[in-house]
């Protein structure tokens, strides 16, 4: 039953780290932080606009556009991953085939930025 236990350890030990390094994590901030709240601190922040302002008007056109753009560049992510772990299993096929997508996703990218899509002003 002894070696049994002194199997299991290692593990207790190291559940034992991670729960000693979250508290620590947990209770720094509030030791660390400076207390000097203002009313513009504490305000909610909905996008650049006022808070609880009218939900039916005008809403800029320029977060849609960046937050599809995110999305975008977000998936072409997702699917390098998956790429990169099957490299070495699909040949040459498959490096032209990304290396064709990334070329799309290239011109893309220097459209929208060539059309002022990325432009803030």
């Amino acid at each position: 039953m002894n070696e049994l236990l002194g199997d299991y350890l290692p593990l207790v030990i190291f559940m034992g780290v991670a729960a000693a390094i979250v508290l620590a994590l947990l209770v720094a901030p509030f030791i660390v932080a400076f207390k000097n709240p203002d009313p513009e601190k504490l305000s909610a922040y909905e996008c650049g606009f006022k808070a609880f302002d009218d939900a039916r008007m005008k809403f800029d056109v320029r977060f849609y556009l960046i937050a599809i753009l995110f999305i975008i560049f977000d998936i072409e992510v997702a699917f390098l991953f998956p790429w990169a772990v099957a490299f070495g299993d699909i040949g040459w096929f498959g490096f032209w085939s990304m290396m064709v997508f990334l070329g799309v996703l290239t011109i893309g990218f220097v459209y929208e930025w060539k059309k002022g899509a990325l432009d803030w002003d």
